[in-house]
């Protein structure tokens, strides 16, 4: 049993996949970040550019 605990810590071959996945988690967390905070960027230029354009008068040309 005393050589069963030693060679279970002393084991890291399952230490790979586990980089593995925390990497892909702090990616997934930037791009899913970086979208909500692209979407806002779009929503508030939509937005002004909405308003610029109800702002606009219409004057016929001659």
């Amino acid at each position: 049993m005393k050589n069963f605990l030693k060679n279970f810590v002393r084991d890291e071959s399952g230490a790979s996949a586990a980089e593995y996945v925390l990497i892909l988690a702090i990616i997934g967390t930037g791009i899913a970040a970086g979208s909500v905070i692209l979407g806002d960027a779009i929503g508030g230029a939509m937005e002004r550019a909405a308003g610029e354009i109800d702002n606009l008068e219409y004057t016929p040309t001659p």
